[in-house]
């Protein structure tokens, strides 16, 4: 193993020089870090925390072109190491508050990214999807207040779209090319190709007003290729409030599926006066070869439940979905009951659900009391982000605690979780 990871190292560093064909390059890249071997150097690098990457990317042009996406995901292959996703965290209206990075590697390492372009009239975006598809991370559509509207104080869906480059060392949000139909709280999900974003479903529905806004069955490709979106057909009714994800093989003949899970499609009211959702305890899938959508059964008995949870999807080394999880309250399902979690989350509080790394992760923050460096040794409440991670391999749970760089606690039933796979 170790030789093998050794010429594996050796072959990427080695081929730094190549790749630029001049003798400056070529002398920089022969000596990474002085003094240890050009194999030695790039797994060192290689290892490194996402945050330390970034900063080091611009100490030379050996190390810019070693810790490239092209260089790197080569590298961690002949190394064989396992797969590393990053989590991006959403507190709020990206164009107020900056999204975040974290390396569950380092969990104290948060890495701030640049907000969204703002705009004078737009306000209070919420409801939007966070996404990332290979080193690009997306923020599409939602909900929000247009101060040239009338009347004012209306949400209104956005069609806006935006993609971030990771693998740049200087990162900023470049403007695509708006939705054909504005939608928020809405499924999406990474074209199986991996060169686009598939959406469906979604409405005007902003958590200001929770009880109003309308609802869409449209669903559309992004091509990422060609910068352009196109329709694809409707789900078979209105949808909003749901989640997606492809599962690889799921249809008929091994056929990719779009499965679109969860949301209401309607509401009614209580004694005609307080409205009340009709949540939709089934799923829908859209052959990704045929075009055309089926129907999939209850996920759960009337009663068991009110509505679906947060969703957390593994996928195994190719790409395909595994297993799908759910947490409800305290307990985390695999359709089944699976889990409790290890540390009781009060009713009153949301949390977040994702899943990197083959485990699943349950977030909740709130505002601890920790004592002040100082002659008085004060106690201050600090703001505290909690990690309950669940391996559904070994059930066992391991619970971390950090800091983010975020002031105001998080709602979770606005804010947005992504992963970014390294």
């Amino acid at each position: 193993m170790a030789s093998s990871s050794s010429s594996g190292a050796g072959r990427v560093a080695g081929t730094l020089a190549l790749r630029r064909g001049s003798a400056a390059v070529a002398a920089a890249a022969a000596s990474l870090i002085p003094g240890l071997p050009d194999d030695v150097a790039a797994v060192i690098l290689c290892l490194l925390t996402f945050p330390d990457q970034s900063r080091l990317r611009a100490t030379s042009r050996a190390w810019r072109l070693l810790l490239s996406a092209a260089s790197l995901l080569p590298l961690r292959r002949s190394l064989h190491l396992p797969r590393r996703h990053l989590l991006c965290l959403f507190p709020t209206d990206p164009s107020l508050a900056s999204p975040i990075l974290l390396d569950p590697a380092a969990p104290t390492a948060w890495w701030p990214l640049p907000p969204l372009p703002c705009s004078p009239q737009l306000y209070g975006l919420a409801n939007f999807a966070a996404l990332a598809v290979g080193r690009h991370l997306y923020v599409l559509g939602g909900s929000r207040f247009d101060a040239r509207s009338y009347p004012l104080g209306h949400p209104s869906p956005s069609t806006a779209a935006y993609r971030l480059d990771l693998a740049h060392s200087r990162h900023y949000w470049e403007r695509l090319p708006d939705m054909q139909v504005p939608r928020g709280s809405f499924a999406c999900a990474p074209a199986p190709s991996g060169s686009g974003v598939i959406v469906a479903g979604g409405g005007s529905r902003h958590p200001t007003f929770p009880s109003n806004g309308s609802r869409t069955d449209s669903t559309e490709w992004y091509d990422a290729t060609a910068r352009s979106w196109r329709a694809a057909a409707s789900m078979p009714r209105d949808r909003a409030g749901c989640v997606g994800f492809v599962a690889h093989g799921a249809g008929d003949g091994g056929e990719d599926e779009f499965w679109v899970m969860g949301g209401y499609d309607g509401y009614t009211t209580l004694g005609g006066v307080v409205p009340n959702d009709v949540y939709c305890r089934n799923a829908v899938a859209l052959g990704l070869w045929s075009g055309k959508w089926r129907e999939i059964g209850d996920m759960w008995e009337e009663g068991e439940r009110r509505r679906l949870g947060p969703v957390a999807a593994l996928s195994a080394e190719d790409g395909r979905i595994t297993e799908v999880f759910m947490i409800d309250g305290n307990d985390v399902f695999r359709w089944l009951r699976e889990a409790t979690t290890r540390r009781k989350i009060p009713d009153t509080e949301s949390c977040g659900f994702v899943s990197m790394n083959g485990e699943l992760y349950v977030l909740r923050s709130a505002k601890v009391p920790v004592e002040a460096s100082g002659p008085w040794r004060q106690l201050k409440k600090k703001l505290t982000l909690e990690f309950q991670v669940y391996n559904p391999g070994t059930k066992k749970w391991r619970v971390l605690t950090t800091h983010p760089p975020v002031h105001a606690p998080i709602d979770f039933r606005t804010a947005a979780l992504c992963t970014v796979e390294l």
